[in-house]
């Protein structure tokens, strides 16, 4: 009788652990389905605003304000010209500094930087004047940024 019991509590102990492994293994799951979800969210954003720039772009002119949706643990979305060097309100906070470490050909960051998977990309076809870095904050998981390119400009200006 003994033996029948030993077997029946170690069945239980080996059940217990294997739920208890299954739960961790679902967390883990939901956790790195977050994460990507996350990821897309910053690749439609980009994508969403180079296609946006694209099509101002290839008109004569024009001006829109346009909403993005980001995750809302970024706090900042910045234009960076590395080439040139940092002025205005947000070089004073640090900012420049921080994407100083990145490839001069990328433009567009994310603060606080380790944010957002990716941190930097390229914009094309992008030119903007004043601060540097021009930074737009997330407020509530939506970014406002204004692009304008007016009558004979190469380039499409991105404004606060």
């Amino acid at each position: 009788m003994k033996r029948g019991q030993v077997k029946l509590s170690f069945g239980m102990i080996f059940s217990i652990i294997l739920i208890i492994f299954f739960i961790s293994f679902a967390f883990y799951a939901i956790y790195k389905f977050l994460m990507v979800s996350d990821d897309i969210t910053v690749g439609k954003f980009v994508d969403g605003l180079q296609s946006d720039i694209n099509k101002l772009w290839k008109s004569s002119q024009g001006s829109q304000e346009l909403e993005y949706s980001l995750p809302k643990k970024i706090e900042w979305v910045c234009f960076v010209d590395l080439l040139e060097p940092g002025r205005g309100t947000y070089s004073n906070r640090g900012f420049y500094e921080e994407f100083e470490r990145y490839p001069p050909e990328r433009n567009l960051f994310f603060h606080p930087i380790d944010s957002a998977g990716l941190n930097s990309f390229e914009i094309e076809h992008i030119d903007f004047e004043g601060d540097n870095p021009l930074c737009f904050e997330n407020v509530k998981g939506k970014v406002k940024i204004t692009i304008e390119k007016d009558f004979g400009e190469a380039l499409v200006s991105i404004t606060t």
